[in-house]
């Protein structure tokens, strides 16, 4: 009966909503009351042999009927505004949450198992909200004030009653902790399949590719008859909670019934009162079965609790305490100052006091092998992660200085993972600025190298494309990508491996297009080719997380360094993240 601290926060998103649910509620708790009344005064009249005012008692008893219903049904109604009010209220909240946790939270975190708790877990947080918390609050309220009533009409009826509903409130609360523990496990179970099936549908290509389809399945449907067991697990618990529930109601009522006809057999109670207490009696179970009702049906919401203030309560691998936006005039200069930086597990640091200039307005690129930790620079620009030494500073002050919102507003990033949504593809270039206009759009994507392939298409900018953008190819998706990071026109454009499945002849004439269309801001690019590189106005070579020379194209041929290597070898720079 103890309230999770989690579904009582949750609860704070819909307090009128749920207020007014509750309220119906015992409005119609109300109702139950009356028509016990009216039916003792109407039975008790026919014992009598008294029928004169019969026909009113039973128009009286059709009308709280029928005011029931309308009640239950503006109950209902409130209940589900109650409850959408809470999902929503909620995934907002933890949506933005996992905004700030940022891509360093996935690394550890499975992406199955969080939509298992933002979809899944919040549904069940809302039937245990919206209908058992009212619920509760009607069943820690009635019983009382009608024991109240009952022993003033008959005092020896109480000795049933009480212990009868004591036991039924009581007694399973025993079986809470064992509850709890099963409901945790179900909800590990559960939420672990969720991820697997989402990571095999992900997969299933490669899956394909590498024969494992077969022994996939065989391991998905172990981790289903898991959650068989589970679910099995938590039952049986859950049917001795109702068993109790049901045992208290039962012996309860039949007490009361057994000592209300002892009183009228001896004369103690007239005739209204026995038929009251008989009636009342089993009113005074029915909050009792109705919350036992509405437990099971939120079940699952008590079993995501832990999940749900897991994500909420997850600290950021960095502390957004910065208070200044990121509204530089003009393009800002980016400084790395002897920046260092190591994963946690690493023999050694990813990046080992690194120092260069990207100077403002112009572009900067960075090379080197797979390793290096070009990568891990952007991630650090990004203010994904921290240095452990050093600083980064844009137009003069320390990244930690912004608010992560604004900092990571003003730099537009197109990574070699492009990540497109289903829908038009205006839909998906409007992402980044929802009032472009068509033209804007087009203007963009020419610059990108990607408007006549969209133009072709039968329905052109309207065309739409798959989950991930499954229609297109590599480098389809990859200018599609460029095209929206233009349309962002923020100050600071980067480029990590943003062309690296396009041809190298059209990534070369790709990169110059959008570096001449780019003007005006401070460009970095991380290239998986050389070809690509060659006139930027900087280059910076990063090799075994140091920077290894910094300089034009031609001068860092002639110093005969790692750069020229690379060049006399006529091959790219692997493109994994360092």
């Amino acid at each position: 009966m103890i309230v999770h601290p989690e579904l009582r926060r949750a609860a704070r998103h819909a307090r009128r909503t749920l207020l007014a649910a509750t309220l119906l509620q015992g409005a119609v708790t109300l109702t139950h009351l009356a028509q016990a009344a009216l039916l003792a005064l109407a039975l008790a009249d026919l014992a009598r042999g008294e029928t004169g005012r019969l026909p009113v008692l039973l128009a009286a008893v059709l009308a709280v009927v029928a005011t029931r219903a309308g009640l239950t049904c503006g109950q209902r109604r409130a209940a589900t505004r109650a409850g959408a009010r809470v999902r929503v209220g909620l995934r907002d909240e933890l949506v933005a949450h996992l905004g700030r946790l940022g891509p360093a939270h996935l690394t550890t975190a499975r992406a199955g198992a969080v939509r298992t708790t933002l979809v899944d877990g919040v549904e069940g947080v809302d039937a245990y909200v919206a209908r058992y918390l009212p619920q509760l609050l009607i069943t820690l309220t009635v019983p009382p004030l009608l024991l109240v009533a009952l022993a003033a009409i008959e005092p020896s009826a109480l000795v049933g009653l009480v212990p009868a509903l004591l036991f039924g409130l009581l007694a399973p609360r025993a079986w809470d902790r064992l509850l709890a523990k099963r409901g945790r496990e179900h909800w590990d179970t559960y939420e672990g399949l969720g991820a697997d099936y989402l990571e095999a549908l992900q997969g299933m290509p490669a899956l394909r590719a590498a024969g494992a389809v077969g022994r996939v399945r065989e391991r998905l449907e172990e981790r289903s008859a898991a959650l068989h067991r589970a679910t099995v697990a938590k039952l049986r618990v859950s049917l001795v909670d109702t068993g109790l529930t049901d045992l208290a109601i039962q012996g309860g009522t039949v007490a009361a019934a057994l000592l209300a006809c002892w009183s009228a057999v001896t004369g103690s109670t007239a005739a209204t009162g026995t038929y009251l207490v008989l009636l009342l009696a089993s009113e005074c179970f029915r909050p009792v079965r109705d919350l036992s009702r509405e437990w099971h049906a939120g079940y699952l919401g008590a079993s995501a609790a832990d999940g749900l203030a897991a994500l909420r309560t997850a600290e950021p691998a960095v502390p957004d305490t910065g208070t200044a936006r990121a509204d530089w005039q003009g393009p800002p200069q980016v400084r790395f100052e002897d920046v260092t930086f190591g994963y946690d597990g690493a023999e050694r640091p990813a990046l080992d006091g690194v120092a260069f200039t990207a100077d403002a307005g112009r572009t900067t690129a960075i090379v080197g092998p797979s390793g290096a930790g070009k990568s891990t620079l952007v991630a650090l620009l990004l203010r994904h992660r921290d240095p452990r030494r050093g600083r980064i500073t844009i137009d003069g002050r320390d990244v930690t200085e912004y608010a992560l919102d604004s900092l990571r507003r003003g730099i537009a990033v197109v990574s070699q993972e492009t990540y497109l949504f289903h829908g038009t593809i205006a839909d998906n270039l409007r992402l980044a600025r929802p009032a472009a206009t068509d033209d804007e759009l087009v203007s963009a994507a020419r610059t990108a190298g990607v408007h006549d392939e969209i133009a072709a298409l039968p329905v052109g900018y309207a065309t739409v494309i798959g989950e991930r953008g499954s229609t297109l190819s590599g480098g389809q998706r990859q200018r599609l990508a460029l095209a929206r990071a233009l349309l962002a026109d923020a100050p600071v454009l980067v480029l990590d491996e943003a062309t690296s499945s396009v041809d190298e002849r059209r990534e070369a004439d790709i990169v110059r297009e959008l570096l001449a269309a780019a003007g005006g801001r401070t460009i970095l690019v991380i290239a998986h080719r050389l070809a690509a590189v060659e006139h930027a106005d900087r280059i910076v070579v990063l090799n075994g997380g140091r920077a290894d020379a910094v300089g034009e194209h031609a001068h860092l041929v002639e110093a005969d360094g790692i750069y020229a290597e690379l060049v006399r070898a006529g091959r790219p720079h692997e493109g994994a993240a360092a």
